[in-house]
């Protein structure tokens, strides 16, 4: 028979690929820590943060997204990296959503966003982790999301947000779950934070 750690934890079982397996972790309501800096202690394993170059000038700016073979998505092969763009509405969440295989390299290029990460992978040293990224235009990074790494983003601001962000495979269905994003395990709070 299981044991009552077991059976808890057979209950939160979102996903399991191989050595990889995904479980809800139980999380009192918030944020997480709220990463400031790319090198924070405090990112979950295996997320990396770099940041964007910005020219700008009188008729507006360039940036640089990506290129293959360097930066954070340089072990992306060619063959299999796809390359996708989201528009979204002041105020949208999208949430939450995690890959059993697919790594992301998200690149916030318009407005602001509010990025969510939980750590799911059962036997990380971040398992239960969850970090909030403010970044977009006035913050240009990217951020490399590996697989079993739940994500999510809401729009904040009065200005629509797009998103541009290169994955390691073409987009499987069967690599992709999802979660509520007011998952009652979780708790994230989407709420603007009055102080």
């Amino acid at each position: 028979m299981a044991s009552s750690a077991e059976s808890i934890t057979e209950a939160r079982r979102v996903a399991r690929a191989g050595a990889l397996e995904l479980v809800l972790p139980v999380c009192e309501k918030g944020l997480g820590s709220v990463i400031l800096k790319i090198d924070s202690p405090q990112l979950i394993d295996g997320v990396r943060l770099e940041p964007v170059t910005l020219w700008p000038d009188d008729r507006g700016y360039f940036l640089e997204i990506q290129r293959l073979g360097q930066g954070l998505a340089r072990a992306f092969p060619p063959q299999s990296t796809q390359i996708s763009a989201a528009y979204n509405y002041p105020g949208s969440i999208k949430a939450f959503h995690y890959h059993l295989h697919q790594t992301d390299c998200w690149a916030p290029v318009v407005g602001l966003l509010q990025v969510a990460l939980i750590d799911l992978r059962m036997g990380s040293p971040t398992y239960g982790a969850r970090n909030t990224l403010y970044t977009g235009v006035l913050r240009p990074w990217q951020i490399l999301i590996p697989p079993g790494v739940a994500h999510g983003y809401k729009v904040i601001g009065s200005d629509p947000a797009m998103l541009v962000y290169l994955t390691d495979r073409i987009y499987d269905p069967k690599d992709e779950g999802r979660i509520p994003y007011n998952d009652p395990h979780i708790q994230y709070d989407w709420e603007t934070q009055h102080k």
